[in-house]
C-alpha cells in the first residue's frame, strides 16, 4: 500500500464522516416523521404513517407561528435588501479615509447580541410611538421585522459589496456621457448587474429572518413565530410532528433549489444562444465584406 492509496483512503474516510455528520440528523429526523411511534424514534420502526403531518397542519399555534414567520420574512426582505444596497453604494461614494469608520458603524449590528437588539428595539419604538402617536408601529410583527432588519441589512450590504468590487464604473460614466440621468444609469446599468446579488441577498435575508430566535423572542411581544413556538414545544418534549415539520421544510427547500437551478440553466442557455447568433451574424458580415 503506497502513500497515494493511503491518501485516497483518508480522504474517503473524511468525506464519509463529514457527510454523515452533516446529513445524518436530517435522515434520522425524516425517518421519525413516518414512524407510528408516539416518540421520535428510528428503531423499532413500528409502521409507516402520515398521521404526524396531519397533526402538524392541524396545530393552530404552529400554523399561526408559520404565517407570522412568513410575514416577518417578507417584511425583512423589503427592508433589508434596499438598506443593504444603499449602504453598499454609499461605501463606494464616501471618501477613502472615512470608509473604515463607515464600515465599522454599519457592520456593528452583526456583532451585537440578538438579545440586546431585541430589547433595545422594543424600548426605542415604545418611546418613539409614545412621542409621535404612531401606535401602529408598536406591533409585535413590525418590531420583530425592524429588529431583525437592523443586522440582516448588514449581511445584505456585504453581499452587494462583493458584487460591486467587480463592477466597471466606466459603464456608469459612459451612460452619463451619453445623456442618461443618474436614475436611468441606476435602473438600466447598475440594477441588472446587481440582479444576482439582489436575489442572493433576498434569499439570505428571508432565511435569516425565518430561523431567528434571540432577537425575535424579545421583540415579538405577545405574538409568536414558528421558532418561538418550536422552542416552547421542545422544552415540553419533542414529538414526531416536529420531525414532520422538518421534513416539510426540507422538501420545500429542495424544491425551491431545483426550480432555481432549472431557471438559471434556461437563462444561461438563452444567453449562450444569443451570443452564438451574434457571433454568426458577425462572421456573416465579415464574409460579406
Amino acid at each position: 500500500m503506497n502513500s497515494r492509496m493511503i491518501n485516497r483512503i483518508m480522504v474517503g474516510f473524511y468525506l464519509v464522516v463529514f457527510f454523515a455528520y452533516l446529513f445524518g440528523p436530517l435522515v434520522i429526523m425524516s425517518i421519525t416523521a413516518f414512524n407510528t411511534s408516539p416518540y421520535p424514534a428510528v428503531m423499532p420502526f413500528e409502521g409507516f404513517t402520515l398521521e404526524w403531518f396531519r397533526i402538524l397542519f392541524a396545530d393552530k399555534d404552529m400554523m399561526i407561528g408559520l404565517q407570522n414567520s412568513l410575514r416577518i420574512g417578507v417584511l425583512v426582505v423589503l427592508i433589508s435588501v434596499p438598506c443593504g444596497l444603499a449602504g453598499a453604494i454609499l461605501m463606494h461614494q464616501v471618501l477613502p479615509r472615512l470608509r473604515n469608520y463607515y464600515y465599522i458603524v454599519v457592520v456593528s449590528p452583526v456583532l451585537t447580541p440578538g438579545v440586546i437588539i431585541g430589547i433595545s428595539t422594543v424600548i426605542f419604538w415604545k418611546d418613539f410611538t409614545a412621542a409621535t402617536g404612531a401606535s401602529f408601529l408598536y406591533d409585535g410583527l413590525i418590531l420583530a421585522s425592524l429588529g431583525q432588519s437592523s443586522f440582516i441589512s448588514a449581511y445584505c450590504m456585504l453581499i452587494f459589496l462583493s458584487r460591486l468590487q467587480r463592477f466597471d464604473h466606466a459603464l456608469e460614466e459612459a451612460g452619463l456621457d451619453l445623456g442618461a440621468s443618474n436614475a436611468q444609469v441606476f435602473r438600466h446599468i447598475l440594477i441588472p448587474y446587481l440582479r444576482p446579488a439582489i436575489l442572493s441577498a433576498s434569499v439570505m435575508a428571508f432565511l435569516s429572518s425565518f430561523e431567528n430566535y434571540n432577537t425575535t423572542t424579545f421583540a415579538i411581544l405577545a405574538d409568536k413565530t414558528l421558532t418561538t413556538v418550536l422552542a416552547g414545544r421542545v422544552r415540553q418534549g419533542s414529538t414526531p410532528a416536529i420531525s414532520a415539520l422538518a421534513v416539510t421544510i426540507i422538501a420545500v427547500t429542495v424544491a425551491g433549489t431545483i426550480v432555481y437551478e432549472l431557471i438559471k440553466r434556461r437563462e444561461d442557455a438563452r444567453k449562450a444562444a444569443t451570443m452564438r447568433r451574434a457571433q454568426d451574424a458577425e462572421r456573416l458580415e465579415m464574409a460579406a465584406a
